[in-house]
């Protein structure tokens, strides 16, 4: 293959996260023979049945096989008639058995949203943020049996801003993805791209997010909440419950945007964690300040289930109760 300068290209993808990828694909000078993705869903609040955003992009150029699952020979009949040098997996969600990996002549490229070894998994970027790290990045590596532990090709740094939600980081990586991509497949046709094993230190996991995952705990400190809030975006969003101190009712809170409250506010002696200090703002602007177990955090925009997203100001104008006092989640 050394000297090609076009290659036939499979793709396997499924979310927002991986279409970029695909575009990016198209428009170069390989070919993309077939597409790769996960059945169509229910999704939305009427659960239509809807197509993954890779479908969306590849169903009227080329080819698109959607098995749902990769067990037996029958699933994977569409990429031996395709005949790929190369399967390129961006976020697929199915796991590929090794008859798969040794289909393409070129093997398997994995695009990956960490710089691994760390953050190997389902959920990198979220990850990254709730766990404060100040970089993460790309890495495409080959792909083999083990779970993102295959050797390295290339990878490009990113650094995470203080502002960063996980749907902010999710576009910046995903527009630096394809660019990235295709310079691997250079490296390949040119035969100049050399694979390095993982170093064996380092090692995290990404395990995937869960709704348990989007609960606050308000005995942590405010800057772990804020980095779960922003973390969160746009699924699973970040959440808390309110009880009605005068039925015991609880009420399910989503709370979709925050920042840590001035360090110089005064301790409220006997203010458990959760307690609502103050509460401030008009329709425009606002905040609902609330004690954690370190800090406080202001809520800037909130949301009921089945309501719009208001910010503090007017959500505190327009639900009677959210007062100084009030407590937020569920006391130990």
């Amino acid at each position: 293959m050394t000297g090609q300068t076009s290659l036939r290209v499979a793709f396997a993808g499924t979310p927002e996260f991986a279409r970029p990828v695909l575009l990016e694909l198209l428009r170069s000078t390989h070919q993309v023979v077939g597409v790769l993705t996960q059945p169509d869903r229910p999704r939305g609040r009427g659960r239509r049945l809807s197509a993954s955003p890779v479908k969306v992009a590849a169903q009227t150029r080329v080819p698109v096989a959607q098995p749902a699952a990769l067990n037996s020979p029958a699933d994977w009949a569409p990429m031996i008639e395709w005949r790929p040098d190369v399967l390129v997996v961006v976020a697929y969600g199915l796991l590929l058995p090794q008859a798969v990996l040794d289909l393409p002549p070129l093997g398997c490229l994995n695009v990956h949203a960490s710089l691994l070894p760390r953050w190997r998994g389902a959920a990198p970027i979220e990850r990254a943020l709730l766990a404060g790290d100040t970089e993460t990045g790309l890495t495409i590596m080959r792909m083999e049996a083990g779970l993102d532990t295959g050797p390295i090709l290339l990878q490009c740094p990113v650094a995470i801003d203080p502002r960063d939600t996980g749907a902010s980081l999710r576009d910046r990586l995903a527009d630096l993805a394809g660019p990235l991509l295709l310079q691997a497949l250079d490296g390949l046709t040119r035969g100049t791209l050399t694979a390095r094993p993982q170093p064996a230190e380092g090692v995290t996991y990404a395990r995937k997010l869960e709704k348990r995952d989007a609960l606050i705990d308000w005995q942590r400190a405010a800057a772990q909440i804020e980095r779960q809030i922003r973390s969160l975006q746009p699924w699973a969003v970040a959440e808390t419950v309110r009880i009605d101190p005068q039925t015991g009712v609880e009420e399910r809170l989503l709370v979709h945007c925050a920042r840590l409250g001035p360090e110089e506010t005064p301790a409220q002696p006997g203010a458990p964690p959760g307690c609502i200090l103050e509460t401030h703002g008009s329709h425009s602007e606002g905040f609902i300040r609330v004690q954690c177990g370190g800090g406080t955090l202001d809520l800037l925009a909130l949301q009921r289930p089945g309501g719009s997203r208001q910010n503090a100001g007017m959500f505190v104008g327009s639900h009677r109760g959210f007062a100084p006092q009030m407590i937020l989640g569920r006391q130990r």
